[in-house]
């Protein structure tokens, strides 16, 4: 889908990152297929709509309608896209989604603090720096990314997951 470059190429960055932290602290990480206490449901920029759109576009007409018909009757709170502990869209998978319960790097009211799901790196003292993840840099860099597309498809800034799904007809 146009417009989508630079979206995707971030991804790929982040992807890497998330890769070798998950590959440094294999033994350390808890998150796994089945493992979903943190896919509730959010709103995602609209350049994470249009990623969403595209990978349900792609597959066959009719499990596209089954991924649609779950997320429509998807119960209030979690993902629509989660089904049977599984995300039906995990390739084309949101930012969010691709870096919670890692190590994620927070400022709140200028102090700045480490956090992850509580499940990940137990027992351990510290977690090198290359293995964090700068969620402010990284927010700017989608914001900015979602900003250049919409210049190019105007819409809304964000939109629920729900809503990204139902456009996607």
């Amino acid at each position: 889908m146009p417009g989508l470059e630079n979206y995707r190429a971030l991804l790929e960055r982040i992807d890497e990152l998330c890769a070798r932290t998950v590959q440094q602290f294999a033994g350390d990480i808890s998150c796994r297929a089945g493992c979903d206490a943190c896919c509730r449901h959010l709103s995602v920029f609209a350049v994470e709509a249009a990623a969403l759109r595209a990978a349900l576009k792609s597959r066959p007409p009719e499990e596209a309608d089954r991924i649609r018909r779950l997320a429509a009757t998807a119960p209030s709170g979690r993902c629509p896209l989660l089904h049977e502990g599984l995300c039906l869209l995990y390739e084309a998978r949101p930012v969010i989604c691709r870096t919670h319960g890692l190590p994620l790097m927070l400022t709140r009211e200028g102090e700045k603090s480490i956090d992850f799901c509580p499940e990940n790196f137990k027992g351990l003292s510290s977690i090198p720096g290359s293995a964090i993840i700068d969620l402010e840099r990284l927010n700017t860099m989608l914001a900015a990314i979602n900003a250049l597309y919409l210049q190019q498809f105007p819409g809304p800034e964000r939109l629920t997951m729900a809503s990204a799904l139902a456009l996607a007809d």
